[in-house]
């Protein structure tokens, strides 16, 4: 692929550059690049003089980009340009600014001291260096890092760098230092101190204000940038500052700082500009100065120009538009030369034309708009054209049909447009080109000659002349059910000479056999017919089908009607014409009924408590294909209903319409009461009744809530209480005269703020239990062992307050009763083991009876003494015998001590190793007889038992045994 030859265009120009000259890398580079097919040349020119690269040798180019070794401010400030040339043509960059930072030091002369009266104003001159850009001013007092804060009294000018004092005091005695700080490198440096005294002659009395520090009469400002205006005055008593703008408000986005001082616009703007003042007053006088704030803004292009390519000859008309302030002026430059105007060159601000262009007017061009603060450049390239005429195709082949137009194209490539000449063998025929009703002696060949400046060409078009087609579709016009399927059969006659090629389309679209899931087949039945099978019709598929016959002589089409009968189109819009509260009047417009007679109308609506669309009742019932409004009947009151209509017709139910507005029922009374009423426990004298909440969706209207109605059984008036709440399950009602367990009669009912509704059945409900009031009887207490003492006791009657559980009460006799234990029953139990207790203790027991109110009274104290605690002494000196699977086992008796229970037997625990499972066997004299039944390690332990309990383990015994072998030998632990 060969890339288009072209002029240069720039990819990067040269941008501003600040150079810090103490930097170690002595090198600035100012950059450019720019594009074009052959590769362009680079120069540079410095403030308007081209620059000799191989003269001086601290410039060189890497690319494009100039490369200035030690540069200095003397030798390399200035303005920049950079051009970019090749065989088609040179561009100028725009000019950037090359400018270097730095910062001299001050003179090291001693400063005067500068001595005033206590009162009296006083100007602390800075006198900076030499520097550039611009430095930031801040003042030492006595000594670094003291600086000297701003305030009312005290300012530092930003443009002069001099401290201002309004009115000095004794503390302001010391010594000041100027410390001024470059913006780009943030190198720092300090003047001579300059001494200030108090002279002793008096002090200042009071005066008006002056001055010192003010802004310009003139202020020139750059769109976009920060203005910073300065005033302050010395004074006594120190002045007060005061800002307005003479022509309008002060912009908002204005901020004052340093105690009013300055006044400072950010992202200044056109309407921003006129004349702002500053006031210095205190109570002796005041003083004002005005400035006026001028903004200007840098060129930018509204429309600029595109590369051309124009025919030798032709007129060349471009233009550039810029806007800025000032008004931008333009130039033209050719190949980085300035343009002037000729007898065939105009050149009126943005506009250049050329008259008649030739072979020289081709290359670049640039338009320059340019104001004092700045210029921007665009580009283009010309290029003209000339060359001879050129044929592509040559002979060209022509076919037509008998009677039928035919047009002889001669299209040649060339430029300037060349003159064409027709002929027919050796006769010259008419220029028009189109041949009228052709017939068999049009046949033949055609010249056509191309010529202009350049050269000329011939081409060949050889016309033969063939049979009409024609095309026919039957049938013309078809009516078929979805589902159904239909054939289309497209027939041609055509000069047998010539190949046929057929289409189908649909409304005029190219039909997509693959992309229409298998509706549609094409059947090639021979040369000269193709038939379009439908398959299981859609309603999509309705519409005019064309057969396209087409020969390298002629296009042809047939067309036939396919309408598709289908369940009916979505009806319109729904309407809600009138809403009550429980009935809706619905309009509608129908929709298409495609072919079949709409024969019914079905209403739905869904509401926030529906689950999706419900079919609803209507007047009239039902509602026929005529009609095209109904009522719907049966909503529910005070909810939010969208309505949307289906229609139907013989062939089946259609899609349906899109929702209506949501629109709400009006109020009516509830109609529903609560369900499941029930109610019964709570606390002591209450009567507590529930009920489950009357859905939303029945409420019926604002400010819904419940009546609670009950009375005593066989009371005649009712008592009723409002529960406000629609959410509201209970309501419990107080009375300390109610008896526990008082049956009453209760009814919930219903109402909103348009009345009372209906109430529930009446259900009996109980009124609270109280405490159990007696105390369990036959209480009994008997030791288990050391640890447990078993208590027993009578079931107490069930009157108005039924236990649910017992609670045990339980102490040792010999403490007081505040360290008891209680234990409760998890159910109506009438036993309880008391365990984890001492042994050989007295303990006192009560039981009493507890229900959700409270505790009945407790029972008269019982007394049991635990057990003595079992043994401590292990069983000892384990000896076994093994004989077969039996082992025979005695040891030494335990002896009980004082303190301990006597030993009334012995308890052997068998296991095998690894397995949980014990076997126990007990015995009254100190040995035993085991059976080892299966193979493996057996483990066998001896515990004494006593009446307290069982005593400590003896050590183990680990006997080994294999089915069948059996160990003699005595062993002994």
């Amino acid at each position: 692929k060969t890339i288009r030859q072209c002029g240069p265009v720039f990819v990067q120009e040269p941008d501003d550059a600040i150079f810090p000259l103490h930097s170690e890398e002595k090198k600035v580079m100012m950059s450019c690049e720019a594009r074009g097919n052959p590769a362009p040349a680079y120069s540079w020119f410095i403030n308007g003089t081209e620059v000799d690269i191989e003269a001086v040798y601290r410039y060189s180019l890497i690319d494009g980009n100039l490369i200035i070794t030690n540069a200095s401010e003397t030798a390399d400030y200035g303005r920049y340009q950079c051009k970019a040339e090749n065989s088609y043509g040179t561009v100028l960059s725009r000019d950037a600014l090359l400018q270097f930072t730095y910062l001299g030091s001050f003179s090291g002369r001693t400063r005067g001291g500068v001595s005033v009266r206590e009162g009296q104003g006083v100007v602390l001159m800075c006198t900076p260096p030499p520097h550039s850009p611009e430095i930031i001013y801040t003042w030492v007092f006595n000594e670094f890092p003291s600086f000297v804060a701003e305030d009312s009294r005290r300012f530092i000018s930003q443009v002069t760098g001099n401290l201002y004092v309004s009115k000095v005091q004794p503390s302001d005695v010391g010594s000041y230092i100027c410390l001024v700080k470059n913006t780009v490198t943030n190198a720092r440096v300090l003047s001579p101190p300059t001494p200030l005294t108090l002279r002793t002659d008096g002090t200042m009395g009071e005066y008006e204000p002056k001055i010192e520090v003010h802004f310009p009469q003139s202020v020139l400002a750059a769109r976009g940038v920060t203005v910073s205006l300065e005033c302050f005055a010395l004074g006594n008593p120190v002045p007060t500052i005061t800002w307005r703008k003479m022509n309008g408000n002060i912009p908002k986005k204005a901020r004052l700082r340093k105690s009013q001082a300055v006044l400072e616009i950010p992202n200044v703007q056109l309407e921003d500009t006129g004349t702002y003042e500053c006031k210095a007053e205190n109570p002796r006088g005041g003083t004002a100065f005005k400035g006026h704030i001028q903004i200007y803004t840098f060129p930018q292009w509204i429309s600029t120009i595109n590369d051309s390519q124009l025919d030798s000859g032709d007129q060349l008309h471009w233009e550039c538009k810029a806007t800025g302030i000032p008004r931008p002026t333009y130039r033209w430059l050719r190949n980085g030369e300035l343009i002037t105007p000729q007898s065939r060159v105009e050149v009126v601000n943005g506009e250049l034309i050329i008259q008649k262009v030739q072979q020289a007017d081709s290359g670049m061009y640039q338009c320059v708009a340019e104001n004092k603060y700045g210029a921007i450049y665009c580009s283009a390239e010309l290029k003209i054209l000339a060359s001879p005429p050129v044929f592509s195709l040559n002979p060209v082949r022509l076919i037509a049909t008998l009677g039928k137009d035919v047009l002889l194209e001669c299209k040649p490539r060339a430029s300037p447009k060349p003159r064409v000449t027709w002929r027919r063998g050796d006769r010259r025929i008419h220029p028009s080109r189109r041949i009228i009703n052709s017939s068999r002696s049009d046949e033949g060949d055609y010249v056509c000659r191309a010529e202009n400046q350049f050269g000329s060409a011939e081409m060949t078009a050889m016309l033969r002349v063939k049979e009409a087609m024609r095309v026919e579709l039957s049938p013309c016009k078809v009516e078929v059910t979805v589902g159904e399927s239909v054939v289309l059969s497209c027939k041609v006659s055509h000069d047998p000479s010539l190949e046929v090629a057929f289409q189908w389309l649909l409304n005029q679209q190219p039909l997509n056999f693959q992309q229409e899931g298998g509706h549609f087949e094409y059947i090639q039945r021979q040369s000269s017919t193709v038939d379009l099978m439908i398959r299981s019709i859609l309603l999509q598929h309705a519409g005019k089908y064309s057969c396209r016959a087409q020969t390298s002589a002629d296009t042809l089409f047939a067309e036939a009607e396919v309408l598709v009968r289908g369940p009916p189109g979505p009806p319109g819009v729904v309407i809600v014409e009138e809403i009550t509260d429980t009935t809706a009047t619905l309009s509608w417009s129908g929709g298409v009924d495609n072919h079949s007679p709409i024969s019914s109308y079905n209403l739905q609506a869904r509401s926030p408590f529906s689950l999706g669309w419900q079919t609803l009742r209507t007047d009239p019932e039902p509602v026929t294909g005529d009609m095209e409004s109904a009522m719907a009947v049966d909503l529910n009151p005070w909810v939010d209903y969208e309505f949307r209509v289906v229609a139907s017709n013989a062939i089946g139910t259609g899609d349906p319409s899109a929702p209506s507005r949501r629109v709400r029922t009006k109020e009516a009374v509830p109609s529903v009461a609560p369900a499941n009423v029930s109610g019964g426990n709570g606390r002591r004298h209450e009567l507590v009744t529930s009920w489950e909440p009357v859905s939303e969706e029945f409420q019926n209207g604002k400010g819904f809530g419940y009546i609670v109605a009950f009375r005593a059984n066989g009371t005649r008036g009712w008592k009723e209480k409002m529960v406000t709440s629609a959410d509201s399950t209970t309501y419990k009602y107080r009375d300390e005269t109610f008896p526990p367990l008082t049956p009453f009669e209760v009814k919930v009912g219903v109402y909103n703020n348009k009345g009372d509704g209906p109430f529930s059945g009446v259900v009996t409900v109980y009124s609270a239990e109280g405490e159990p009031r007696d105390a369990p009887s036959e209480v009994k207490a008997s030791s288990i062992s050391s640890k447990e003492i078993k208590v027993t006791w009578r079931q107490i009657n069930p009157g108005p307050g039924r236990p649910r559980g017992y609670e045990v009460s339980y102490r040792k006799d010999s403490e007081q009763e505040e360290s008891g234990k209680k234990k409760k029953t998890a159910g109506n139990e009438t036993s309880m083991v008391l365990t984890g207790l001492e042994g050989n203790s007295v303990y006192v027991i009560t039981v009493r009876g507890f229900n959700s109110i409270g505790q009945g009274p407790a029972s008269t104290a019982n007394t049991a003494k635990t057990k003595k605690d079992p043994p401590v002494q292990p069983p000892a000196n384990l000896m076994w015998i093994q004989e077969g699977t039996n082992v025979s086992l005695n040891w030494e008796p335990v002896k009980s001590k004082d303190n301990e229970s006597d030993v009334i037997g012995y308890k052997v625990l068998l296991s095998q190793e690894g397995r949980v499972h014990h076997q126990v066997m007990r015995t009254i004299t100190p040995s035993a007889v085991l059976s080892l039944p299966e193979g493996g390690t057996y483990i066998i332990e001896v515990r004494a038992v006593s009446e307290g309990g069982e005593g400590a383990t003896s050590s183990q015994v680990r006997v080994l045994t294999s089915s069948g072998k059996t160990d003699t030998e005595p062993k002994s632990n």
